[in-house]
């Protein structure tokens, strides 16, 4: 990361069981991959998984390939940092800058999917998008501000989000739930466009609670200092 001297806050549900698994991958990974072939590996996940949500227009079995790439992401995005940190080959801010910046952009693949399958309106999808980047900027910030590097929020990191997705995919295919649907001023959103929209809406909340609470501890620290017209 950035800055070597962040605290790094992973309260996620899953997060015992995947730093063993992710710890025993990277004893077992050969010497010629690298972080940076995996942190790569894990934008090729996003591209597969974007391309099979496209196509699930046309056959919702698709969703199982975009899975798949779920599945190639995970590995890439997760196993990068392990591998260097096993191997003690870490690259503060080479790696955190290549590492986060392929972040923001696996996210919109990520939501630009959803938007192209079958299972959301592209604009529930891009209003979650949002919301992501909303928490990730602010989780930069509070990484050079605070230097507290949340990784985790609710106790949901990336890895859970992903098995959300996969949940509600696969929900979709075998639950028939497309003719329900809700209707607001004139426009028609299905059960899924709702589920979106209050994930979404978690995302923003979540983003103002915790940019609020830091603001008050913020304001403790460096306080409003009076104006003194005698300096000028």
């Amino acid at each position: 990361m950035g800055n070597e001297k962040a605290e790094r806050i992973q309260t996620s549900l899953l997060n015992a069981a995947e730093k063993k698994a992710l710890v025993w991958l990277a004893d077992r990974m050969p010497s010629w991959v690298t972080s940076d072939m995996l942190t790569y590996l894990g934008v090729a996940g996003a591209v597969i998984y974007a391309a099979f949500c496209w196509l699930a227009q046309c056959n919702v079995n698709y969703f199982w390939l975009a899975f798949l790439g779920l599945v190639v992401n995970w590995v890439g995005d997760s196993l990068d940092g392990t591998l260097a940190r096993v191997r003690q080959t870490q690259r503060p801010k080479y790696g955190f800058f290549i590492d986060h910046s392929l972040d923001a952009l696996t996210t919109c693949l990520f939501c630009i999917g959803l938007g192209l399958s079958p299972l959301m309106d592209l604009s529930i999808s891009l209003f979650i998008m949002g919301g992501y980047l909303c928490l990730s900027i602010y989780t930069y910030l509070s990484t050079i501000v605070m230097d507290k590097f949340r990784l985790t929020y609710a106790s949901l990191g990336p890895t859970e989000m992903r098995l959300i997705i996969i949940a509600v995919c696969i929900l979709y295919m075998y639950l028939p739930l497309e003719d329900v649907s809700l209707g607001i001023g004139g426009l028609e959103f299905s059960v899924y466009d709702c589920l979106g929209a209050i994930v979404a809406a978690a995302l923003y909340l979540i983003y103002i609670v915790s940019m609020v609470k830091d603001l008050k501890a913020l304001a403790k620290i460096d306080p409003l200092k009076p104006f003194d017209k005698k300096r000028q």
